[in-house]
């Protein structure tokens, strides 16, 4: 009864947030309701007896650690922005041409997601590209492109993606062993995405747009780019070497950020108050983080409740091997978040039976790290990328998903061509 109650739930939410434009109700609160909605299905089917304080206090722990990291990359982004910072790299990179400025993207966003994580490294490119390009067809192109690119950078190093992070931590797969493996499958995925769409852009060149790219950069705007992004990069390297939350690096940026910013502007009162934080957090697009609330918790209710994990042990008995099992994982990704769907294979499989780095974890890493980009949804970088430009699911859908599909299988087939080569 709790199985079926809680999928049909789930469905129906789901369904209501694809098809939004017709509805005419927010994702952010059908996302909302869905999350109430599935743990009051739990607790009224259960009575709260299948689930410790302890374990909902955890289920809380983690998604409240994500959304404050989302809240603070996303105020620190926009500090940045409110300064005209990012118009430094605008300058540099902006190019009339569709063509290369898509390359220009993908290589950015590919190897920034492999040392920042793929969320940040989405709302900084999110950023960028809406200094550069006027138009929201263009920009959604460009920003679905950088979804695929992210998620694939962020596949082939440990700190670049959530999930290859949970692997880390449960040393199931090593640093070396995940870049050599990952990093080539992970290059092919951008490059046959990339060059499918090249096809879908329209037009050889990018309208100008005098009033974005030649407004003028506001006082200690440089000085504030180059805190900012040090905030960003430092935030692997804390949680590295001190082995300090996410959360609390991009939390500690913020503060030092927030008081520079005071600092250089509070003599000026109301003529820089739009500089300054308290007016950036009025600027914060609080729907988008209700909807990541929302969709985090749902999926945690249909994890305790053990749905996740009973649809991948009847995934292990249906297929031939356990590498189709982490090939459909990555499939199932993108339309469920990839972090469960790791614990799960974790908590399925044990480390007498398959080894540190072994062809299974790798596997996954990769399929659960790239996998989520076939739907806007399936990735925190989609989400984001799907709030904060009001990214229509079903036009995600029908022009990305087979191209985000293709390069996912790309790399599949590269990684199963080189790995004799390494063993």
């Amino acid at each position: 009864m709790l199985y079926f109650e809680l999928s049909i739930f789930f469905i129906l939410g789901y369904l209501a947030i694809i098809f939004e434009k017709f509805l005419h109700v927010n994702k952010a609160a059908v996302a909302v309701v869905m999350a109430v909605g599935t743990w009051l299905i739990y607790f009224t089917v259960t009575h709260g007896q299948m689930i410790s304080t302890s374990a909902i206090s955890e289920q809380i722990s983690d998604v409240a650690q994500i959304i404050f990291f989302l809240l603070a990359a996303m105020v620190i982004v926009e500090l940045i922005d409110s300064h005209h910072g990012f118009k430094v790299f605008t300058d540099i990179i902006y190019t009339s041409s569709k063509r290369r400025m898509l390359w220009f993207l993908i290589v950015i966003s590919f190897f920034m997601s492999a040392v920042l994580d793929n969320l940040t490294s989405m709302i900084v490119m999110i950023s960028l590209i809406r200094k550069m390009v006027p138009k929201k067809h263009d920009r959604w192109l460009f920003g679905s492109m950088v979804v695929i690119s992210v998620n694939a950078g962020g596949a082939w190093t440990p700190i670049g993606d959530v999930t290859t992070t949970l692997l880390w931590i449960h040393e199931t797969i090593t640093t070396w062993e995940t870049i050599k493996l990952i990093f080539l499958p992970s290059v092919v995925n951008v490059l046959v995405s990339g060059i499918l769409m090249t096809f879908l852009l329209k037009g050889e060149h990018l309208p100008e747009d005098a009033q974005l790219r030649h407004l003028p950069m506001e006082p200690g705007a440089k000085r504030v780019l180059m805190m900012g992004l040090c905030a960003l990069i430092l935030i692997p390297f804390w949680k590295a070497i001190l082995g300090l939350p996410p959360f609390m690096g991009a939390l500690l940026g913020l503060g030092i950020l927030w008081l520079v910013t005071d600092i250089i502007h509070f003599r000026y009162g109301e003529e820089r108050w739009h500089l300054r934080v308290p007016h950036i957090l009025a600027k914060i697009d609080t729907s988008s983080i209700l909807f990541f609330l929302g969709i985090l918790f749902a999926i945690d209710a249909l994890a305790l409740a053990g749905i996740l994990g009973d649809i991948a042990t009847w995934f292990e008995k249906i297929l031939p091997s356990q590498n189709w099992v982490a090939v459909i994982l990555g499939l199932i990704s993108a339309v469920i978040d990839n972090v469960p769907l790791v614990a799960a294979a974790i908590g399925m499989y044990d480390l007498k039976t398959f080894p540190v780095d072994s062809m299974l974890w790798q596997l996954i890493a990769y399929a659960a790290g790239t996998g989520g980009s076939i739907l806007v949804i399936g990735s925190a970088a989609g989400v984001a990328f799907m709030g904060i430009e009001k990214v229509d699911f079903l036009w995600y859908t029908k022009r990305i998903s087979i191209i985000a599909l293709a390069g996912y299988l790309a790399g599949l087939a590269t990684y199963f061509l080189i790995y004799p080569f390494f063993y």
